[in-house]
C-alpha cells in the first residue's frame, strides 16, 4: 500500500477521474492504492503510437470555459504547455462539404429552408442562455427539438446528428442532453468570435498523464497497472479487494469504474443499487486513428448527417494542433459511436478499414488510400452513460449500502457532456462526501 499513516484506500480505475482522485485522497492524508487494468493508465485519455505518432487514443480537446481542467494543468505546472487555436468547422450533408464556422456559411447550408434555420438559431440561443438542464430530464430530445425547431429542422438536421451520436438511444434520450451539448458549443466561442476557440496540451494528454504520475508518486500513491479488480467485498471493518495477483484489504474503496462493472464486481451491493446501476445505459465508440500523407480539409470538426456513412464525424487533429507537429502528417479521428447491440462491435479491423475509406473517397474527392500511412482501430464499450429520461432518478450515488464501498464515476454527470472538464466536477462533488464518510457508517443509497 502506500507509506504514511491514515485511513487505507483502493481507487478503482486509473483514467483521468481516478488519478485525480487518488490525488485529491493522498493530499487529504489518505493511505491510497490506485489499481487499473490496463498495462498503462489514462484510460479515455491515454495515448497510443501510429506511426511515429505519440498522441491521445481519442480526441481531447480543451475550451476556454473548462475552468476545472485549466486549474489542473496549472496545479501541474502544464499552463505553458495549452496553446489555443482558432478552429474551423464543416459540415456534410446530401452529398456536399461546406464550411459551417459562422452566420453566413449557417445561411447557406442547402438542405433546410428559412423558417427552419430562423427556428434553430432560435432554438441554438434559447438553449446556449439556459443556465439549468435539470427540467430538461423528462421531456424526450426528439419532442423537445421538434416542438422548438419543427419537423424540418428535426428531420433534415437533428435527427441525423442524434443518431451519430446516440444511434437507437436517441429514443431514450432526454432533452437535457443537447442542452449540455449545445452550451458547451457555445462557451466554445468567445464574444463575437466566428470559429471556436480551443485548446491542447502540447504533446497530447500523454504530458498531463506524465505530470500526474509524478505528482501520484511524490504523494505516496501506490500505482498498479495491468491489475484488473475481479470482487470488491465486505470483510469484517475491512473491504476486501481481489485481483490476479491476490487480495488486499481497505478502509475503503472507490469504484471509477463504469456501472455495469461496478455492479458485476460489487457483490454486497443491495438488490435497489444493483438494479439502479443495471439501468444506467452506455454508449460505446469504435473510433480509427488514420495517419496520412495529406491534409483532408482545413476543419478540425466536420458533422455528418448522411446516414450510410459508416463513422459519425471526421476530426482532424492535424487542422487544430498543425501539420508541423507530427512532421507534415496527418492526424484524423474517425469515431463511430455505438449502442451496446451496433453490430459494428462484430466487425474486424480490416472491414472497417475498407469501410472507413470508402467513405473518405465520398466526402474527400482528391483523397485517395495511397494518402494512408497508418490505420488504427480502438473500441471501448462503456465510454458515455446516456442522459436518460428521468436520469437523476438513476444516477449512481457516492456512497453505497455497503459501509466503506463508493462510487465515483462519469456517470455522476448530470450537468454537461462526458469530457475531462466534467469528470473534474464529479470529483469535486463527490470529495467532500467521501472525506466525511467515517468507518462502518451505513450509508444511504436508495
Amino acid at each position: 500500500m502506500t507509506k504514511g499513516g491514515g485511513e487505507t484506500w483502493c481507487v478503482a480505475g486509473g483514467g483521468m477521474l481516478g488519478q485525480v482522485l487518488a490525488l485529491r485522497l493522498a493530499e487529504h492524508g489518505k493511505r491510497v492504492t490506485l489499481l487499473e487494468g490496463a498495462q498503462s493508465t489514462g484510460g479515455l485519455a491515454a495515448a497510443e503510437t501510429v506511426d511515429g505518432i505519440t498522441w491521445d487514443k481519442f480526441y481531447h480537446v480543451i475550451l476556454p470555459g473548462d475552468g476545472r481542467t485549466l486549474a489542473l494543468l496549472d496545479e501541474l505546472g502544464l499552463s505553458g504547455e495549452v496553446e489555443w487555436r482558432r478552429a474551423r468547422t464543416g459540415f456534410f450533408a446530401g452529398g456536399r462539404l461546406a464550411p459551417l464556422d459562422g452566420a453566413v456559411d449557417y445561411l447557406r447550408l442547402p438542405t433546410l429552408g428559412p423558417v427552419a434555420k430562423a427556428r434553430i438559431a432560435m432554438t441554438l440561443m434559447m438553449a446556449a442562455r439556459r443556465r439549468d438542464g435539470a427540467p430538461l430530464e423528462h421531456i424526450r430530445v426528439k419532442d423537445w427539438l421538434t416542438r422548438w425547431s419543427g419537423r424540418e429542422a428535426f428531420d433534415r438536421l437533428w435527427q441525423p446528428l442524434l443518431r451519430a451520436k446516440l444511434g437507437t438511444n436517441d429514443d431514450i434520450a432526454s432533452a437535457a442532453f443537447i442542452w449540455a451539448t449545445i452550451r458547451r458549443l457555445y462557451l466554445a466561442r468567445s464574444a463575437g468570435a466566428k470559429t471556436e476557440t480551443l485548446g491542447f496540451v502540447s504533446g497530447g494528454y500523454r504530458r498531463v498523464l506524465e505530470a500526474l504520475e509524478s505528482r501520484l508518486s511524490n504523494a505516496g500513491v501506490t500505482v498498479r497497472t495491468g491489475c484488473p479488480v475481479r470482487q470488491v467485498t465486505r470483510k469484517g471493518p475491512m473491504i476486501r479487494v481481489n485481483t490476479a495477483d491476490g487480495s488486499m484489504d481497505f478502509d475503503h474503496v472507490v469504484s471509477t469504474l463504469p456501472c455495469a462493472v461496478t455492479r458485476q464486481i460489487c457483490g454486497d451491493l443491495s438488490p435497489e443499487l444493483s438494479s439502479r446501476l443495471g439501468r444506467v445505459v452506455y454508449q460505446g465508440i469504435v473510433c480509427a486513428s488514420v495517419v496520412m500523407s495529406r491534409p483532408l480539409a482545413s476543419y478540425y470538426l466536420t458533422y455528418l448527417t448522411d446516414a450510410d456513412l459508416p463513422f459519425t464525424a471526421v476530426v482532424e487533429m492535424s487542422a487544430l494542433t498543425g501539420r508541423e507537429r507530427f512532421g507534415g502528417k496527418s492526424l484524423v479521428y474517425l469515431p463511430r459511436y455505438a449502442t451496446q447491440d451496433d453490430p459494428f462491435w462484430d466487425k474486424d479491423d480490416t472491414t472497417i478499414r475498407n469501410l472507413f475509406i470508402a467513405a473518405l473517397t465520398r466526402i474527400y474527392p482528391g483523397f485517395s488510400e495511397a494518402d494512408v500511412l497508418a490505420f488504427k482501430v480502438s473500441r471501448v464499450r462503456n465510454v458515455m452513460a446516456v442522459p436518460t429520461l428521468g436520469y437523476g432518478d438513476i444516477v449512481p450515488p457516492v456512497s453505497t449500502n455497503t459501509p466503506g464501498l463508493h462510487i465515483v464515476n462519469s456517470a455522476q454527470i448530470t450537468d454537461g457532456t462526458l469530457n475531462v472538464d466534467a469528470t473534474l466536477g464529479v470529483i469535486d462533488r463527490a470529495l467532500p462526501i467521501l472525506l466525511g464518510a467515517p468507518d462502518g457508517a451505513m450509508r444511504s443509497a436508495a
